[in-house]
């Protein structure tokens, strides 16, 4: 999928692109695998913001992805390439040969008529589902299980891909986009080839009502507001922090403060992080 410039009959027309959408072939969601979203602008169930800056934004839709590709043994169909406006990448509508359909993870290079198919049985190709113990080391995957079973948790975005680097008893070792190394079972499952529309990556807003129309609120700097509003606030003209390290409104430590818990339970499975430090 290509990148697409505008005529600049605006001063924000003239730096923003967006999506050619050449590999889309179908406008219209499958009604049987769409749900209603409801907004919620960043409140728990207390009516309490938890999340700054969400709000608004164009309805949609949500699609009922099939992470866990576990309709073994039958071979499926790609109907169409279909544009999500709930994640980056792009998904495509499969039909099974018993007639049920599914939408999974557009990966690069997939097209209308392809045949895939999930499970250990089936070939090492781009779209096939395989446990890990079946993927030969070297290649690159996406749509990774952490636990057989629960559906892909890794790799999820647009353009990106893990590589399988090696094998060695119950575990696969993994390198991710970030660059962790990272061990999972060899029961959990992945699918094969880099996940489509890379150049997403790419495009640029341009504007702010754009970003209003994905649903995300502006963000008003701490220094630029009072005292009483923000620790970053006050001062004649441009003022400095005047803490050790930035905040954020609450008074707490922000930007770099690191927030894993020291004993979390899956870092004996870390190799080695995305900082290139040893887990310890």
């Amino acid at each position: 999928m290509g990148i697409k410039t505008y005529t600049p009959y605006t001063p924000s027309r003239r730096n923003m692109t967006g999506s050619d959408f050449t590999e889309i072939t179908k406008s219209t969601p499958e009604k049987s695998l769409t749900v209603s979203l409801k907004k919620n602008a960043g409140r728990n169930n207390q009516g309490k913001i938890t999340v700054r800056h969400h709000g608004g934004g164009s309805r949609r839709k949500y699609r009922i992805i099939d992470f866990k590709r576990n309709k073994d043994g039958i071979v499926a169909t790609v109907m169409s390439i279909e544009y999500d406006p709930n994640r980056t990448a792009n998904i495509a509508l499969i039909c099974y040969a018993d007639g049920v359909k599914s939408y999974i993870l557009a990966p690069e290079g997939l097209k209308v008529g392809d045949k895939l198919m999930n499970g250990p049985e089936a070939e090492v190709r781009i779209g096939n589902c395989l446990p890990l113990e079946k993927i030969p080391v070297g290649a690159e995957i996406h749509n990774i299980e952490l636990y057989a079973g629960k559906g892909g948790q890794l790799v999820r975005s647009a353009g990106l891909a893990a590589q399988l680097m090696a094998k060695e008893g119950k575990y696969a070792t993994l390198r991710l986009p970030s660059g962790e190394m990272r061990m999972v079972p060899l029961n959990c499952r992945a699918t094969v080839g880099i996940i489509g529309n890379g150049e997403h990556s790419l495009v640029k807003i341009g504007k702010a009502g754009r970003k209003r129309n994905m649903g995300i609120r502006p963000t008003v700097r701490g220094s630029v507001m009072n005292p009483n509003d923000h620790p970053h606030g006050g001062g004649e003209g441009r003022a400095p922090v005047g803490r050790p390290g930035p905040c954020t409104p609450w008074g707490k430590p922000a930007l770099g403060l690191k927030t894993r818990k020291k004993n979390k339970q899956s870092n004996k499975l870390i190799v080695r992080r995305r900082d290139g430090k040893a887990a310890k």
